[in-house]
């Protein structure tokens, strides 16, 4: 089968790069507000850190069960069936959004009332240190309302997105880290910076907690409302409509139940994580290193993996309808290819600078260097996980939310049972094994969902990914060698080493290395004659060329 034009390459191409536009600039600011957030109050060994990052972590998984998989994978696509009628789809969009404010403000009422319970269910531990349970749970009271307006962000940026309005949803998050870092900078100002975590839990006051949780509420809070300024840009105008007939919230339950079912099961691998994390709370790795870390991990997925794989998605989609099945499976093979020509390098660049790297997040070297064996524990998930994502993609294009379920099954049920074993572990190796663990879980998960895949649409021709993969990583290797080498040199390994000793260096460090292993890696490509690299480059010359 002969490869799509040209053209259609380059809108792919298009189209990614303007989604990863949006993604780097959010994730610039999401890692600047990160290290300002370890500044104020450490990262690994804190108490205090670990405690927050558990209620902060919170709304986002309340709202994952809740309504998170129903309004991404169900609701929103009929929204744009909904705009071709006469209206422009302004009757379902009211319906909509109304139903959706009621269950989302009736959600946040009961969870926010229940937040000492839930908290406690993410500190089962008779070990944990009662004033720090009695600070989660302050945090929780702050946090918890975040769940009504991350719904709205995500219903009303996709409303804006149905109606081709890219940008406010897009650039939103940016309004969310900005205010988050104002308050991380007046939290350091009125209290106080604690960047080695050595902050009481018994110093915490009730305006330490409003000015700190307080802020990230706001924040998001921001980020959902922003895009209400945007709709009469598409002609809509809201007006609350509680006749709820017609809505097809009958047959949404039904199509839902199996993505519900996958976000119920990742969010109860996630308490049993939570659970042995908070085992090495104060004395090593725990929750927040461990959100952190996992942060560093998901840049190149989020920047590139996502990217990609959502501006095939859309053709894979149109693929599967017109039952051009083979097309759809070089479509799949294809977006495997470029993720990963720019995934491996990314993941080579990481584990080399996993220390400097860790030391903008702590104190002292010491703690940079335990955050740094998670950051690397963390790497073998990578591409695995990138890979997946392409897998679960398919079978969302099939209209198959069923199979992804009984994978995320065995991967749940590996990484509990791993998740067991770290428990058994000593306090200052918990976290390493913890992501040790989602390593191995998500190579099993991938194996599973890659045969399931084979067997329900046949071969997808795995032998020349896996060649080109292959070949990606030994360019990966000279180049991580000379990354290495830099690192060395610059004094990653000494205690007070340039690498490592403050802010600037450990960034200047990062731009060298990353320059350094991209000329490396690309050469040998180029040299090894990688069609992959020349069909990824197209778009951009001819970009350069007009």
């Amino acid at each position: 089968m002969a490869d799509p034009a040209p053209k259609g390459r380059d809108s792919i191409g298009r189209a990614s790069l303007f989604l990863a536009s949006g993604t780097v600039v959010s994730r610039l600011l999401g890692f600047a507000k990160a290290v300002l957030l370890a500044a104020a109050i450490g990262s690994v060994g804190s108490v205090s850190a670990d405690a927050f990052g558990v209620a902060n972590a919170l709304p986002n998984q309340i709202y994952s069960i809740v309504a998170g998989g129903v309004l991404s994978a169900i609701l929103v696509p009929t929204i744009v069936r909904a705009i071709v009628g006469k209206d422009r789809g302004q009757a379902y969009i009211n319906k909509l959004l109304t139903v959706a404010l009621v269950l989302l403000i009736a959600v946040t009422l009961v969870v926010t009332l229940a937040a000492p319970y839930i908290v406690n269910l993410y500190l089962l531990s008779g070990d944990i240190n009662p004033e720090a349970r009695a600070l989660a749970t302050a945090f929780a009271y702050w946090c918890i309302p975040q769940v009504l307006f991350y719904g709205l962000y995500s219903l009303v940026g996709e409303i804006l997105n149905a109606h081709k309005l890219f940008g406010p949803f897009t650039w939103a998050p940016a309004v969310n880290n900005i205010i988050a870092m104002a308050g991380l900078v007046t939290f350091m100002m009125i209290f106080g910076a604690d960047a080695a975590g050595t902050r009481l839990v018994s110093d915490w006051s009730p305006h330490m907690i409003m000015v700190l949780a307080g802020s990230a509420t706001l924040g998001i809070a921001a980020q959902a409302l922003t895009l209400f300024f945007f709709w009469r840009r598409i002609g809509l105008s809201y007006r609350p409509d509680f006749r709820w007939r017609g809505i097809g919230l009958r047959a949404t339950g039904k199509l839902a139940g199996w993505t519900f079912a996958s976000l119920l099961l990742t969010q109860l691998g996630g308490l049993v994580q939570t659970n042995v994390a908070m085992l090495a709370t104060g004395q090593g790795a725990s929750t927040s290193a461990l959100q952190n870390s996992w942060l560093i991990i998901m840049l190149p997925h989020s920047v590139i993996a996502v990217s990609v794989a959502t501006a095939y998605f859309t053709r894979m989609a149109e693929h599967v309808h017109a039952g051009r099945v083979e097309r759809m499976k070089e479509d799949v093979a294809r977006a495997a290819r470029q993720i990963t020509l720019l995934v491996v390098p990314a993941g080579a660049a990481i584990g080399v600078v996993a220390l400097p790297f860790s030391s903008l997040f702590n104190g002292t070297y010491a703690q940079a260097g335990q955050m740094a064996a998670v950051v690397l524990a963390y790497l073998g998930n990578l591409l695995p996980f990138t890979l997946l994502f392409v897998v679960q993609r398919t079978f969302f294009a099939l209209g198959d939310t069923r199979t992804p379920f009984l994978s995320a099954v065995v991967q749940v049920s590996v990484f509990v049972a791993l998740c067991l074993f770290c428990s058994t572990l000593p306090p200052e190796t918990i976290g390493v094994g913890l992501a040790a663990s989602i390593s191995l879980a998500g190579v099993v998960q991938l194996i599973v969902g890659y045969l399931l895949l084979r067997r329900k649409i046949g071969g997808l021709g795995a032998r020349p990914v896996l060649l080109t993969i292959a070949r990606f990583i030994v360019a990966a290797l000279p180049a991580a060698a000379v990354g290495w080498l830099i690192t060395w040199l610059l004094g990653a390994t000494v205690d007070g080493g340039f690498a490592v000793g403050s802010v600037l260096g450990a960034i200047a460090t990062m731009a060298l290395v990353g320059l350094a292993m991209a000329v490396v890696y690309f050469g040998v490509l180029i040299a090894m004659r990688t069609p992959e690299l020349k069909g990824a480059l197209a778009p951009l010359k001819r970009r350069l060329g007009r």
